[in-house]
């Protein structure tokens, strides 16, 4: 009975990607509840297009402002306080969003809720280096896929609460009290990591890295867009029903999580430079048939595509700088998930912008430009596909959430 040693940290490795999966799953709910009803406080405040646009600009401004912050922080506390504080912060400020009255208290709001949200997304990536590197196998897609998953269920909820006429301060609360118990039972589970290196976690990237982050930079701008301005694009240039102008952010978010639990496997089979090709195509695509033919099923299949496009591109770049020679992997992952999440919040309101001084459909054809920058930067950029295809077992992409459970050989 006692030959066989016992499995302690396979099960401390389990419950520590359970943990971090959660807090992916949290701030992912977040964010898609806050994408989810723009349009209902756009109609609210009474903005334009590119009055929205230029209230939306201060979530790149808070992020901006949160960079120092967060890399200071990080070295004083380590990642696992501070997601969990942020992610406590995010919540707060989402209800914030509901309550504002006017545009100021928005942008305000809006800056506390970019601030949040930059905290969180480096200190919730570093918690995922450090659950991969025990894994010694690429999961960093699992992750996303599950901030993915969150943004589906959180499109879902928007779309329930928009067609029962709730306001958006109690769907805001509603998740304040999901969000506050997840991070309370997830939180003991997390790694606490003690900060040895005091230098600063974002640091200027070599050549290498910023070519990923230019890649992320581009993929995510696509992303952002499709959070901020599919369910205004469905219900001004589709002319959806009231029901259905958020089928097309569930839609998108459908394949954007359905991709990113494949990205893997995918990526293991026909190799980094391909993958990131194939999902820059897929975005243009998509994107292009959405412009063309904006209907309501012809705009769900463009979505979709558009979704499958941008599903693998920052968790395999992501991934790829963890694994850089040059830097250490937080400080790589840090610099190039910092360049890449600017374009994911710095795409909405250019949206914005363009589409108040020509259309809404113009403005998407910008974003299809943003997909063929992918499939380029990825084809010029020396990218080593087989790094991608180190040996790893079969079951990758395969989502365990078992719980932990005691180990009978640690009885006897």
């Amino acid at each position: 009975m006692n030959n066989i040693p016992p499995k302690t940290d396979a099960i401390n490795r389990l419950t520590l990607r359970i943990a971090v999966g959660a807090m992916f799953f949290m701030a992912g709910l977040s964010f898609s509840s806050w994408a989810s009803r723009i349009a209902t406080v756009q109609q609210t405040l009474g903005l334009s297009d590119a009055g929205l646009g230029a209230v939306l600009f201060a979530l790149p401004v808070g992020l901006m402002c949160s960079l120092p912050f967060s890399g200071w922080i990080i070295t004083k506390i380590g990642s696992k306080k501070l997601v969990i504080a942020a992610l406590l912060v995010y919540a707060v400020a989402l209800v914030s969003l509901g309550l504002a009255q006017n545009t100021f208290q928005l942008i305000i709001c809006l800056l506390c809720f970019g601030f949040a949200s930059n905290s969180v997304n480096i200190a919730v990536n570093t918690q995922a280096v450090a659950t991969e590197q025990l894994y010694q196998r690429p999961i960093m897609a699992f992750f996303h896929g599950l901030w993915s998953l969150a943004g589906f269920a959180g499109a879902g909820i928007g779309t329930f609460m928009i067609a029962k006429g709730v306001i958006p301060f109690h769907h805001f609360s509603l998740m304040l009290i999901v969000i506050a118990i997840g991070v309370a039972v997830a939180a003991r589970y997390l790694k606490d990591d003690k900060v040895t290196d005091t230098g600063p976690v974002f640091v200027m990237p070599d050549k290498s890295l910023i070519k990923l982050g230019v890649i992320a930079f581009c993929s995510m701008i696509c992303e952002g867009a499709m959070f901020d301005w599919s369910v205004i694009y469905f219900k001004k240039v589709v002319l959806a029903p009231e029901t259905l102008v958020g089928i097309g952010f569930t839609t998108f978010m459908f394949t954007m999580a359905g991709g990113r639990f494949i990205a893997d496997w995918f990526a293991h089979k026909f190799g980094l430079k391909r993958t990131l090709q194939v999902s820059g195509s897929l975005t243009a695509t998509g994107l292009l048939i959405a412009v063309a033919f904006p209907y309501v099923y012809t705009a769900m299949a463009g979505f979709l595509l558009v979704g499958a496009g941008v599903s693998s591109v920052v968790p395999m770049v992501y991934s790829a700088a963890g694994k850089s020679k040059t830097m250490s992997p937080g400080v790589a992952l840090a610099a190039v998930s910092t360049i890449g999440f600017m374009g994911f919040l710095i795409g909405p309101p250019v949206i914005g912008f363009i589409a108040g001084i020509a259309t809404l459909r113009a403005s998407f054809i910008l974003i299809a430009c943003m997909g063929v920058s992918v499939v380029i930067v990825s084809t010029l950029a020396k990218i080593d596909s087989d790094d991608a295809k180190e040996e790893l077992p079969a079951e990758t992409t395969t989502v365990d959430f078992s719980p932990p459970v005691p180990n009978p050989q640690q009885q006897d």
